[in-house]
């Protein structure tokens, strides 16, 4: 990530620390000063403000996202002996999470358009699973980029077949499918409090959500060791907790997440007009689903070069992601992919670019972009 100053960022967490300094130092000393810093008030607080944003009957907030969706597959008694399907295109993440629980990753291929799994192949393999693999007991659905998966026809597929669907929800805090939030549609939903993220902390940090109360009361179980008395395990557990100085601090940011969102969107429209006309098309919106542009990201087939000019003008750029999990020196040759053999995704890999995207990019540096934007149409 280049902060020189001559050049903005693709991502600038401390610009959303900046913006809101006042609240969050202050949010800050309320935790310090409390002398209770692990799962007391202001995580009983963060947990019940997010259920209630996003319209599920629980949250439990942990340490991470990526232990967040291992939770949710622990809570559901998915680990060894199960086949858990996602996507290759995706932070290694998901494919970890899967993982750390004992399970095998089935990886899918994406539809070129929106990055997201293609939920033909995923009702194919749920009908007809690849031989040699232990049963498929759930499907991970990574909601990419800011935009949800093609969820419905995924639900369905998993209905059909038996198998809990979870939304990967890290990238799409706010995101919408017809007018309902994502992460209120699967079995259980992970969002990762990662600092760049949509709503983000100030250091790691993780919630998970659910309709199903009886799965998040053995989550928060599972999170501290499996107690539901202290010092007593009942379930065997796991330590992922939320500290209480990052619940404070989302605390402080989760009212302002909505307007960010906002503003991310009016950032990605002024990047739609600049790109009007010139050889690198827009994000494609898929219908009937309300964007929230954690990233904007572009097709570049001279991916190497278009970086450079941009960079050349002051425009940083970033690519998610550059190596698909399945290609990665940990992964490759030893997890199994789906029938379309992730061609989409590796062909994605080689194009993708995102430009800089948060809610605190001033008017002044989004048209130093758009400028820079509209000459890569000019040869």
């Amino acid at each position: 990530m280049d902060h020189s100053p001559s050049v903005i960022p693709q991502a600038d967490p401390g610009a959303g620390y900046r913006a809101q300094k006042d609240e969050i130092d202050a949010a800050v000393a309320r935790a310090l000063g409390s002398g209770w810093y692990i799962l007391g008030r202001e995580n009983e607080a963060f947990e019940g403000e997010f259920a209630a944003w996003l319209g599920t009957a629980r949250a439990v907030g942990c340490a991470n996202g990526t232990d967040a969706l291992a939770l949710i597959l622990r809570g559901m008694g998915i680990g060894q002996g199960a086949t858990v399907a996602t996507v290759s295109h995706t932070a290694v993440a998901t494919v970890a999470a899967i993982e750390m629980v004992g399970a095998t990753p089935l990886l899918l291929d994406i539809d070129p358009d929106t990055y997201t799994m293609d939920p033909d192949e995923l009702a194919a393999v749920l009908e007809d699973p690849p031989p040699g693999l232990p049963p498929i007991r759930a499907a991970i659905a990574v909601h990419l980029y800011g935009q949800s998966c093609d969820l419905h026809p995924m639900l369905d597929a998993c209905a059909r077949a038996g198998v809990s669907l979870i939304e990967d929800c890290a990238q799409a805090h706010g995101a919408k499918l017809h007018g309902r939030k994502l992460g209120t549609m699967g079995a259980a939903a992970a969002f990762s409090l990662y600092p760049t993220k949509n709503l983000g902390a100030l250091g790691d940090g993780g919630v998970l959500a659910t309709n199903d109360v009886e799965l998040a009361d053995r989550i928060a179980a599972i999170r501290q060791y499996g107690w539901r008395e202290r010092y007593i395990s009942s379930l065997v557990g796991v330590n992922s907790r939320l500290d209480e100085v990052q619940a404070a601090i989302l605390r402080a940011r989760l009212p302002r997440l909505d307007a960010g969102n906002a503003r991310r969107r009016e950032i990605a429209a002024a990047y739609d007009a600049a790109l009007a006309g010139g050889p690198y098309a827009p994000p494609v919106r898929q219908e009937g689903t309300e964007h929230v542009f954690h990233q904007y990201v572009l097709r570049v087939p001279d991916r190497d070069a278009v970086q450079a000019r941009l960079k050349a003008e002051g425009v940083g750029t970033g690519v998610h992601y550059p190596v698909p999990v399945h290609l990665q020196g940990a992964y490759v040759d030893r997890v199994p992919l789906g029938p379309a053999g992730c061609k989409e995704t590796e062909r994605a890999a080689r194009e993708v670019m995102s430009l800089p995207m948060y809610p605190e990019l001033a008017g002044e540096q989004v048209e130093r972009i758009c400028a820079a934007l509209r000459g890569l149409g000019r040869r």
